[in-house]
Formats: structure tokens, C-alpha cells, sequence
């Protein structure tokens, strides 16, 4: 059973038997979603402030930023099944109080051990939100008027990105970086009141079988990864030991690949690669999107330990990299229109890493007027490859498989976001190693290192072809050679 599947035909959806279900069901899954947006930003403007208190360095919190977003893609996969095995409803209601008590214990964290923890169990509330939601919203609304309702939907989407570091640094400033954390307990306590009022529970299918080895195989993996990753820069465990972890971790994901060969239904579709333009953007611009990630942790860091900036000065200069994707969503039929996929992925490839690059000629004396233009532009690159790599990666994916395109590229770009962060805190303590400071030179290093890994995923843009993505960029050519 497909946990996407819209309902039969002839089936009454839940807006039809009641007319304010038009609003009120995309009210509330809008509530999760801000609540996910909001606090994959908010965080990060606070990270020097949190340090200080947990009596920890800035480049070691790094961690409460990645855990959350590894546990994520971890659980991802398997919220459709817990949602067909136990009722959308209750597991969407389930999942806003996990994110919610979570939210309150991140905010009571007295270690940095503690806040880890903390945000395992927040980021696995946030696995089941944001894709229970989306199903809820599919199965309450006829197919032809889906569009409407994601577009209400996904709304916080956009908004959370731009007053995320803003109120993140205001709270951190002004009164302590705990409410960072706390602030998400009205928006659940509404949410999880809203879903048990209005929302439909689904038909539970117990047939569904849950391929636990795979999901083992998969999640065991990618936290090692993670792990030996983290250890690279910062080590706290011997080389042998980081060396047998990252061993381990490939082993693992290696024989996950020979597994899901024979499985009948494996947790993650690895068949999909086959489709060029699925490989490409996922895997070509997952890369991509490695090296842009890791601006957003490195900048607030350089802003505030590097230049003496307090967080709500910082967070006004950054939060306009989120305005920049309101710039691009107009114009980015247009670009594919006029230059197609490659082009446009290849280009903004190689501007962002010079973006990423030119970071280092910011320092402490440097306007903030040009450090807001500058933000800005760098949202411009990063908004125009994210944008076009997703729709490239679901432009020619049959129907029947959508669903599950969607769930693993939803996988792999939370993993880019997680590579991302971990790679720049590596990069930072790799710089560092000799025990010096983290002086405004030493992020200047990590921003030329950082700026290397957009370019590697040149040679795969570089192999589409001009029927790539024809229902999308095809189309547009069409409309170009006939006007």
C-alpha cells in the first residue's frame, strides 16, 4: 500500500463533507510546518550563546544542530508506515507532542550531552510532522485542488527561514537562549488541539510490513558516518577507533545496497537511481548542496566569535539569505525555460562556490550594508540550485513512483543539510588543530575549503541530456521555438 495514494474515485473527501475543512486542515498541518522551519534556523544564531552556558565550544555544537537534522532523515522514511499501521491522525497528534516535549527539554538542557539527546527526540517528532502532514493533506483534498492547498501549506516554509535568525537572536539577546526552544510550546499545544479536533483519522492497514533490517542498516550507517565525520576535526575518540567507525559505517550502507536487491520492500527504493534525472538531482546536487550548507552554520559563528557581533546584529545580517528563495521561486521557470536544467544547475554550481569563496574577504571592518547584499546574493546561487535540482529530480519520475522519490529525496536533502554542518565544523577544527583561536583568518580558511565541494558535482550536471526533464525544460523550449 502506497502511503500517498489519494483516495478512489468517487470517494468523498473530508472537504466536501464539511466545507471549512478547506481552511482548517492546511491551518493546521501549517502549524507543523512552521514549527519545523522556525527551529532548523532559529538555532544557529544562538550556538556561542549556548556554548558559553553548557560550558562547551561553538564548533562542538555543531552536534545539536546535526543530531536533529540526521534523526530527521532517519525517520523520514518510515512515517508513512506508522502512519497506515496506527492512524494518520494519532501519529500526526503523537508526533507534535514528541517535537513539543522535546522542544521543552532542549530549553532545561545543563550539558551538551543532555541537549543531543534532547534534540534526537525532537528531530524524531519532526520525522513524523511535516510528512504525516502532507499525507493528511493529500488524502483530505481531491487531487484538483491540491495545489491551493499546499500552497497555504508550505507558506511557513518560507516564512519560518526569514524570521528564524532574527528571533533567534532578539530572544538570545534579550532574554536567554533558552525561549529559542520554548517559544514552539503554544504553536504545539495549538497544533496537537486543532489535529484531535478536526482532523480524520485514517483506515489502519496491519498488513503493512515494516522492513526493520533495512532500516537498521540504513540509520546505523548514516550515524556513523555522522560520527566519524564529527571525530575528524574535533577527535574525541583514538584514530584507530575513528577509522573502524567510517569502516563500519560504509560497511554497512554497502551491504544495505546488496540487501535491497532481493528485498521485497526495502525502506529505502535505491531502483530509482536509474532514472538519470532522479541520480543526478539528488546525488550531483546533494553534493552541490553539501558545500552551500555549510554557510549558514559558518557565518553566524564568524559573525559572532570571529567579529565580536552579538547574535540579534548577526541574525539581521543573515536572515536575508531566506528572502532570496521569495527572488527566485518568479523567475526559475523562466532560467529553465531560457537555459534549460544543465546549464542553470551548472551555473549556479560555480557561482555559489565563488560566493562561498569571496566569505573570505569579509572581515570585522567590513560594512554591514555590503555584508547584507552579499548574504542576499549567496541566496540567490543557493535558492537557484536547490530549486532546480528538486524539480529536476521528480520532473520524468513515473507516478507510480513518486511517492517514494519523494520520501527518499526528502532523505538525502536533510542529509545534505547534516553533511553540510558537519563538514564545515570539521574544516573548522581542522584549521584549529594546533590549538589556536577562532580568529576571523581560521573561518577564512573553511569558507576557500568549504567553496571546493559545489564544484564536485559539476561532472554530473555536466551529463544530462536535452530530453532531461522534457516535461518541465522540454516544454518551455517548445514554447520558446515557437514564439
Amino acid at each position: 500500500m502506497d502511503s500517498t495514494d489519494t483516495a478512489p474515485e468517487g470517494e468523498v473527501f473530508a472537504i466536501d463533507r464539511d466545507p471549512r475543512m478547506r481552511y482548517i486542515i492546511p491551518a493546521v498541518v501549517a502549524v507543523a510546518f512552521l514549527m519545523e522551519q522556525l527551529d532548523s534556523t532559529i538555532l544557529v544564531t544562538a550556538v556561542p550563546d549556548i556554548a558559553r552556558s553548557l560550558a562547551t565550544t561553538p564548533v562542538r555544537m555543531n552536534l545539536a544542530v546535526t543530531t536533529y537534522i540526521l534523526t530527521l532523515a532517519m525517520f523520514i522514511p518510515v512515517s508513512g508506515w506508522f502512519a497506515d499501521r496506527f492512524g494518520a491522525r494519532r501519529i500526526f497528534a503523537l508526533s507534535l507532542f514528541t517535537f513539543t516535549m522535546g522542544s521543552i527539554l532542549c530549553g532545561l538542557a545543563t550539558s551538551l550531552p543532555m541537549l543531543v539527546a534532547t534534540r534526537a527526540l525532537q528531530g524524531f517528532g519532526g520525522a513524523m510532522m511535516t510528512p504525516v502532514g502532507r499525507l493528511i493533506l493529500i488524502r483530505s483534498f481531491p487531487r484538483s485542488q491540491l495545489v491551493t492547498a499546499m500552497t497555504y501549506m508550505t507558506l511557513p516554509a518560507v516564512i519560518g527561514p526569514v524570521i528564524g535568525p532574527i528571533l533567534g537572536g532578539f530572544l538570545t539577546t534579550y532574554l536567554s537562549w533558552r525561549w529559542i526552544f520554548w517559544v514552539n510550546l503554544p504553536f504545539g499545544i495549538i497544533g496537537m488541539l486543532m489535529a484531535l479536533r478536526y482532523v480524520e483519522d485514517t483506515v489502519r492497514d496491519t498488513s503493512i510490513k515494516f522492513d526493520f533490517p533495512g532500516f537498521i542498516m540504513v540509520g546505523v550507517g548514516c550515524v556513523l558516518l555522522q560520527y566519524g565525520i564529527e571525530n575528524v576535526g574535533r577527535p574525541t575518540i583514538p584514530v584507530w577507533a575513528i577509522i573502524a567507525v567510517l569502516a563500519a559505517a560504509c560497511l554497512l550502507l554497502v551491504a544495505f545496497i546488496r540487501y535491497a536487491k532481493t528485498a521485497e520492500s526495502p525502506a529505502v527504493d535505491l531502483t530509482l537511481f536509474k532514472l538519470r534525472t532522479f541520480r543526478v538531482g539528488t546525488l550531483a546536487g546533494g553534493i552541490c548542496r553539501v558545500g552551500l550548507n555549510g554557510v549558514p552554520f559558518l557565518l553566524p559563528l564568524m559573525l559572532q566569535v570571529g567579529f565580536g557581533l552579538s547574535p540579534i546584529v548577526s541574525g539581521t545580517l543573515t536572515f536575508v539569505s531566506a528572502l532570496s528563495a521569495l527572488a527566485v521561486r518568479p523567475v526559475s521557470s523562466t532560467m529553465l525555460r531560457l537555459y534549460g536544467f544543465d546549464r542553470v544547475l551548472s551555473w549556479s554550481a560555480v557561482f555559489g562556490a565563488a560566493i562561498v569563496a569571496g566569505f573570505a574577504l569579509i572581515g570585522p571592518e567590513t560594512p554591514h550594508w555590503f555584508i547584507i547584499v552579499y548574504v542576499f546574493v549567496f541566496g540567490l546561487a543557493r535558492a537557484a540550485q536547490f530549486m532546480t535540482s528538486n524539480t529536476l529530480s521528480y520532473s520524468d519520475t513515473p507516478a507510480a513512483q513518486l511517492s517514494r522519490a519523494t520520501s527518499l529525496g526528502g532523505v538525502l536533502q536533510q542529509l545534505s543539510v547534516s553533511f553540510g554542518v558537519s563538514i564545515a565544523a570539521m574544516l573548522l577544527g581542522l584549521v584549529t588543530l594546533d590549538g589556536s583561536k577562532l580568529t576571523p583568518d581560521k573561518f577564512h580558511m573553511a569558507f576557500l575549503l568549504m567553496a571546493v565541494i559545489p564544484l564536485l558535482g559539476l561532472p554530473g550536471f555536466l551529463k544530462l541530456r536535452p530530453e532531461d526533464g522534457r516535461q518541465v525544460s522540454g516544454h518551455y523550449r517548445q514554447s520558446k521555438e515557437a514564439a
